[in-house]
């Protein structure tokens, strides 16, 4: 019998992405790439980095939360010409959560629908996970729109969730998308 909990791989491949686990040389990539830009960020739970130190801080984290199972970031690239183009993660809680952000020069692209899907199959093959969701600020139409068109049903609003210290200073108001699994895959 498999073991229930997420153990991920460590990179996917889709028809034009390539998805892996970061990696401490990632560092500059992601500061370049996205982690500066207010407009990337303005709905995520962090401020635009200053520096390259910031961008160290957050692989140091997320490879300290892959190694301790408490969430698992891919890096996007995309698979020619291997350029950085976002990031998407999934931490194990009530299923699995997860989040995303795109460099805006790919935005509007289906890049992220095909990151998505990756993840969301994967997570579909963990045994005990039956529900893959994610939320999103009320005010991120965007984000929204991905979720929908990738089959994520809105269950409803979470009032004062999460907060987006680039938008306000207090918790903001966030739609809860979920897709679910309706039975038991056997192993």
């Amino acid at each position: 019998m498999r073991e229930s909990r997420a153990i991920p791989p460590e990179s996917f491949a889709t028809a034009r992405l390539v998805l892996r686990e970061a990696r401490p040389e990632d560092a500059p990539l992601i500061f370049a790439a996205y982690a500066q830009d207010p407009e990337v960020t303005r709905y995520l739970t962090f401020r635009p980095h200053r520096d390259l130190k910031d961008a160290h801080e957050a692989v140091r984290r997320f490879i300290e939360n892959w190694r301790s199972g408490k969430s698992f970031c891919w890096l996007i690239f995309r698979r020619d010409p291997g350029d950085l183009i976002g990031a998407i993660s999934a931490r194990p809680d009530q299923g699995m959560n997860l989040g995303y952000l795109l460099a805006r020069p790919f935005w509007g692209q289906d890049f992220m629908s095909e990151a998505l899907e990756a993840i969301v199959e994967w997570a579909f093959t963990v045994p005990s996970v039956f529900r893959v969701w994610a939320v999103c600020d009320v005010e991120n139409a965007a984000s929204a729109r991905l979720l929908e068109r990738n089959g994520f049903h809105q269950e409803g609003v979470l009032k004062k969730w999460s907060l987006h210290p680039n938008v306000s200073d207090i918790p903001r108001d966030c739609y809860c998308y979920a897709r679910t699994r309706a039975k038991r895959v056997q192993f």
